[in-house]
């Protein structure tokens, strides 16, 4: 899951970050050029030496703390102006082996979890025939000429969350909350939410740690479309637990024809930006 410099080898991580709620178990590094590495530094911030450095794909990382500080209910709780107020967030990384560690941006990283434990033991990347291509996947119109029915738009609601959990496969390191990832999920406002002040949650399984399933997207039963917001459930099992991750879809008007996106994720206690 997600202290001093001097003792952080003796921490357990998975105690640390249940007092700290940092993030999973393993993180990788994610937006380094191949032909690069990730500079890690001796203090939360650029001005301070480098010591070591990660691999642009480095695995299995061990999240130790993050400055600033805060847990998913005091982000809950602060405004948007107060979370722009914020510096960047640094978090204090370690290798599995302890061999290497120190200071890196947190930009830099996303939760490195495994197939079997983001969608269950029966390996369901495995077991698909067909690998959804997101770069393939076509606006919804909300406004214009082109505008899709209400129907229509409630299908592709469901079907975009659903290829959003397709999409995040950390074992081949694919993730949402990548840079690089297709534009097709978020609205414009929930993409500047990621990369301004990244959630200290797996948004899609509402956890730090996730070990158990989730079922297939389907439309609110009680209120599928209300004044133009879509709502889709999906239910998380986690750890013999259940809850319902609730997906809020609405035309993007910063775009052209406004198409449905994501523009906010929630989960029981918190939500998403």
């Amino acid at each position: 899951m997600a202290a001093i410099a001097a003792a952080f080898a003796l921490l357990a991580s998975v105690a640390q970050a249940e007092i700290d709620g940092s993030g999973p178990d393993a993180w990788r590094v994610t937006g380094v050029a191949p032909n690069d590495v990730l500079n890690v530094r001796m203090g939360p911030g650029a001005d301070y030496p480098v010591i070591a450095t990660f691999a642009h794909d480095q695995r299995e990382l061990q999240q130790i703390t993050c400055v600033p500080f805060y847990t998913m209910a005091h982000f809950s709780a602060m405004t948007e102006a107060e979370l722009d107020a914020l510096p960047p967030r640094w978090c204090l990384m370690r290798t599995a082996d302890l061999a290497t560690a120190g200071w890196v941006a947190q930009r830099y990283l996303i939760a490195d979890f495994d197939d079997d434990i983001l969608f269950g033991n029966g390996g369901a990347h495995e077991e698909q025939e067909e690998v959804v291509d997101v770069e393939k996947i076509l606006p919804a119109p909300t406004t214009g000429p082109q505008a899709w029915s209400g129907d229509d738009l409630i299908e592709h609601a469901r079907a975009l969350v659903a290829a959003l959990y397709d999409y995040d496969d950390h074992g081949v390191g694919l993730s949402h909350r990548d840079p690089a990832a297709p534009d097709v999920f978020f609205s414009t406002g929930f993409r500047d939410a990621l990369r301004s002040h990244p959630p200290g949650a797996e948004l899609l399984i509402g956890a730090q740690d996730f070990q158990g399933s989730v079922s297939e997207p389907v439309p609110d039963p009680d209120q599928p479309m209300f004044r133009g917001m879509i709502t889709i459930n999906v239910e998380v099992k986690n750890f013999g637990q259940m809850h319902t991750a609730v997906f809020r879809l609405r035309g993007d008007a910063t775009r052209p024809d406004a198409p449905l996106r994501i523009f906010r994720i929630e989960h029981d206690g918190w939500s998403y930006p």
